[in-house]
């Protein structure tokens, strides 16, 4: 599971607020705030939720490694995220487009 840390690094790297990351996640603004401002630690279902989200947007978690600790990154470089929002913007039908 996150730390608040990495969250609040995940939340920054894929440019979401805690009212956009609150809303996406179910998890309530203040929740989040207390658990990135270690005042706080929510339930592992809040966390997971967190995660999840994160991971919608962008995030990849990075498993903390012996003496490498935990991290986070970016799914996709800035590159390849314009040529992705360039894509969506064609025409064609509408359907899901989950991308690996």
């Amino acid at each position: 599971m996150i730390s608040g840390s990495v969250c609040k690094a995940a939340r920054a790297l894929v440019e979401v607020t805690r009212e956009k990351l609150a809303k996406r996640s179910g998890v309530a603004e203040e929740v989040i705030e207390a658990f990135e401002r270690k005042i706080s630690t929510p339930g592992d279902g809040a966390i997971e939720a967190l995660q999840s989200a994160l991971e919608g947007l962008g995030a990849v978690f990075i498993a903390e490694q012996g003496a490498d600790g935990a991290g986070v990154r970016l799914k996709f470089s800035r590159s390849v995220t314009r040529r992705l929002s360039t894509l969506e913007g064609e025409g064609g039908p509408v359907a899901s487009d989950d991308v690996p």
